[in-house]
């Protein structure tokens, strides 16, 4: 008779992590030290929430999300599965931002309008990146790290610099695809071929 060894099902978090009571994390997601998660934020299953993150109140993150050190993702964020985001990125939130109104009165949270950072499914934002809301950056695209991203960015799309701009094209695997004409590109790495339409790019035999 074999035993089959259950999966922990409950989450991990550390000593010196900071979790709200209000908030929701998934089953197996792990909290490293110093992380922070705000009130009402919720935490799919498998995620990984390295040092000093920042998880802001009412936050939403899918599965198997990595959140590394530092990373600091600010309300009303939402993350689809599968998101990294690597270490100081910051999601901000504020579109005119001031400590103080005209009067010079301290603002208090009835004095903005906080406006996210969506994430679809895959994508991946490199180490020091700002993504200012309101943006959307699409399925699996790849922002590079230290760059800032102003605008939304297509599914797919390979994004560098200041302010970003779309500089090719990766899959999946997260490598940048090879041009091979007519619209057709093709990964290095699985072989996987996808097409370009009108400035937009989706496997091959995907439906449009």
């Amino acid at each position: 008779m074999t035993l089959i060894e259950e999966q922990p099902i409950a989450p991990v978090i550390a000593a010196t992590a900071d979790v709200d009571p209000r908030a929701v994390i998934g089953p197996r997601t792990r909290v490293w030290h110093l992380a922070q998660v705000r009130e009402d934020a919720t935490i799919g299953a498998d995620c990984i929430l390295g040092r000093g993150s920042y998880v802001g109140p009412g936050v939403s993150i899918g599965d198997n999300c990595k959140l590394q050190n530092h990373a600091l993702v600010y309300e009303p964020a939402v993350l689809e599965d599968g998101v990294f985001v690597g270490p100081a990125v910051v999601f901000t939130n504020d579109v005119f931002p001031r400590a103080v109104n005209p009067d010079g009165t301290l603002k208090s949270a009835d004095d903005w309008h906080a406006v996210g950072v969506t994430v679809r499914t895959g994508a991946s934002i490199g180490a020091r990146a700002v993504c200012i809301a309101p943006v959307t950056i699409g399925r699996w695209a790849l922002v590079a790290a230290g760059s800032v991203v102003r605008a939304d960015v297509p599914d797919y799309a390979l994004v560098v610099g200041v302010p970003a701009r779309r500089i090719g094209w990766v899959g999946e695997a997260g490598f940048p695809l090879r041009d091979e004409g007519d619209g057709r590109w093709v990964c290095p790495e699985t072989g996987r071929g996808y097409v370009e339409t009108d400035g937009a790019l989706a496997p091959e035999g995907a439906r449009s």
